[in-house]
């Protein structure tokens, strides 16, 4: 069975960009929710195949990719953010998102705005192209909608309305702008680090 993530600071560290009232609600009842939900679909194919009862596979399928999705990116979420101590990217990254985006400001705006106009619920991710080997901004529609094949997750903000409602009501804008406080540049850094030494980039 799946295990929730233990949180790298407190309820109240993130404040005041991201309050401690939301952290918990999204941690506790949103966040817990998905990996329940996970841990009954796997427990129900496991079911399917001692029996091989195979019915109702096309929900159970459906399921498995949602909720799946919603516990790895509200994981990469909470390990995306943490108590607003400056950090930035590492020399190396930074070269990169340069020579993919133009400059930080260029990534920032296009993130940011990417971001802002996800439809409905959903995420925004910085993520490498294995394929195009080249950083790439992508919205994330219903955890698993709108992505690409084979790109590998750097940088991840949550754009369901739970993540910011409480306290930025409808200003998306003013929660991005918070949140770029707390972004924990020191773990996406050992990320593209871990891509490097897997030659998964070019150069």
């Amino acid at each position: 069975m799946h295990k929730m993530i233990e949180l790298m600071y407190p309820f109240n560290g993130l404040e005041p960009y991201y309050s401690e009232e939301t952290l918990r609600i999204h941690y506790e009842k949103l966040y817990k929710g998905y990996v329940d939900n996970y841990n009954r679909i796997q427990t129900k194919l496991e079911n399917a195949r001692k029996n091989n009862e195979y019915d109702n596979i096309k929900c159970l399928e459906k399921d498995l990719s949602f909720q799946g999705s919603g516990v790895i990116l509200h994981e990469l979420f909470f390990n995306n953010i943490n108590i607003p101590i400056p950090s930035s990217p590492s020399d190396e990254l930074m070269e990169r998102i340069i020579k993919d985006f133009g400059s930080f400001e260029n990534f920032k705006k296009q993130f940011a705005e990417a971001a802002k106009v996800v439809e409905a619920s959903g995420w925004c991710l910085l993520v490498w192209a294995n394929n195009f080997n080249k950083l790439e901004v992508l919205q994330c529609e219903k955890h698993q909608n709108l992505t690409l094949w084979g790109c590998i997750q750097l940088l991840v903000i949550d754009m369901w309305e739970h993540s910011y409602f409480l306290q930025y009501k409808s200003n998306r804008q003013e929660y991005i702008n918070a949140w770029w406080n707390i972004v924990n540049w020191n773990i996406v850094n050992k990320r593209y680090d871990t891509l490097k030494k897997c030659k998964k980039i070019v150069s």
